[in-house]
């Protein structure tokens, strides 16, 4: 949990990066370098490679330091769902970026978004003693913590058995036992499930980007041609000097 949150929630100082990024897509886009697609796919090239090792470094520390479950299998997974976390988180970011030019008010409405998701992850409080109408629906399936600590957990649990300490009841307890009575983790799907739908929302937060992004492009003009009002219709006055010419009876008598 601390890892899954902690890291993406630290993405949030990348923030004054990404709308310098927009602010030259903006200028190159008028000077018709290259469309609004190519934007979004190439941002997202282009940070693959750094996304990937961000989350397999910590990753590895976080993994192997405190011996979680062995076996690189599961290794290959946490960092996965590390890097599908950062993704997505880059990917709102963004989002938020083309909706929200000034840095300041984008970090804190940045912050604000990941902090509900975080409250509505289903670890501070259990999905079932989460409020209804707010945090359960819809937070609770929106935010993209639950994919990632159900996951986490079932990557940690599954396949392994622990000693209980309940009096009068068996001596050990599966893993699988803690991951639904503790912890309500919903097992009626894999844990590769999870992964999925994390990489489904990493591509429709970039579809997201990149409908605002063009829908913006046509909405602009017209709320500044709003804005700015009619323009005053000019008049032109021209003014006549008349001829001055001399009268009969004024010409002199030779």
């Amino acid at each position: 949990m601390f890892i899954a949150s902690f890291l993406t929630f630290m993405t949030i100082g990348g923030f004054p990066s990404f709308v310098e990024d927009m602010k030259v897509f903006e200028r190159e886009r008028l000077n018709g370098h290259y469309g609004t697609t190519a934007f979004v796919i190439g941002n997202t090239f282009s940070a693959l490679p750094y996304l990937l090792l961000i989350s397999v470094i910590p990753g590895a520390i976080t993994y192997f330091l405190p011996g979680l479950h062995k076996g690189y299998e599961h290794f290959i997974y946490f960092v996965s769902v590390l890097f599908a976390c950062m993704m997505l988180v880059e990917s709102l970011m963004m989002t938020v970026a083309s909706i929200v030019p000034n840095f300041l008010m984008g970090i804190i409405t940045g912050a604000g978004i990941q902090a509900f998701m975080v409250l509505g992850g289903g670890f501070f409080r259990l999905p079932k003693d989460l409020p209804q109408p707010f945090w359960k629906y819809p937070m609770y399936y929106i935010a993209f913590h639950k994919y990632a600590y159900q996951g986490m957990f079932k990557n940690e649990f599954e396949g392994l058995t622990f000693l209980s300490n309940e009096a009068g009841g068996p001596q050990t307890i599966p893993g699988e036992n803690i991951l639904r009575d503790r912890w309500q983790v919903e097992m009626g799907v894999s844990k590769w499930v999870d992964l999925a739908i994390l990489l489904g929302m990493v591509v429709l937060y970039r579809i997201l980007f990149l409908v605002i992004i063009k829908t913006k492009e046509k909405i602009k003009p017209i709320i500044t041609a709003i804005a700015s009002g009619p323009h005053p219709k000019q008049t032109t006055q021209v003014m006549e000097i008349p001829l001055t010419t001399p009268l009969h009876g004024d010409q002199s008598s030779v």
